[in-house]
């Protein structure tokens, strides 16, 4: 039996408790839910290109440039690019790469967590549009 965890077991883990506080906030109201659909739909797109990269890689085809990957994680998709990181076991122990996906992460949740204060503008950013 092996009783070690697997990091893609934690990383999914992690990454649907981050979707049920979205949920629990968008109930309570606030967040408004497009938010919560906007991190699925760009989760879900980041995964894709993260498969597709780790297919490339293989058969010694195009890559996707690290700076996409490191942009759509930024937009929202890094519970995909974690996710896809375990699970596809791609871009997992590269450092360098590492370093900047965390950093966009942080960028990423910082921006939520600020534009969802009651000072913050993402509710009159999202009435306008």
């Amino acid at each position: 039996m092996n009783t070690r965890r697997s990091p893609g077991r934690w990383a999914t883990g992690a990454c649907c408790l981050f979707f049920a506080i979205l949920t629990v906030a968008a109930l309570t109201g606030q967040l408004p839910w497009p938010i919560i659909w906007l991190y699925a739909a760009t989760s879900l797109v980041t995964f894709v290109t993260y498969r597709i990269d780790k297919s490339a890689a293989c058969q010694g085809s195009r890559r996707t440039p690290e700076s996409t990957l490191h942009l759509l994680a930024l937009m929202g998709g890094w519970p995909g690019a974690w996710i896809a990181q375990q699970h596809l076991r791609h871009k997992s122990a590269k450092i360098s790469f590492q370093l900047v996906f965390r950093a966009t992460v942080l960028l990423n949740c910082g921006a939520l967590g600020l534009l969802s204060t009651p000072a913050g503008t993402l509710r009159s950013m999202l009435a306008i549009v």
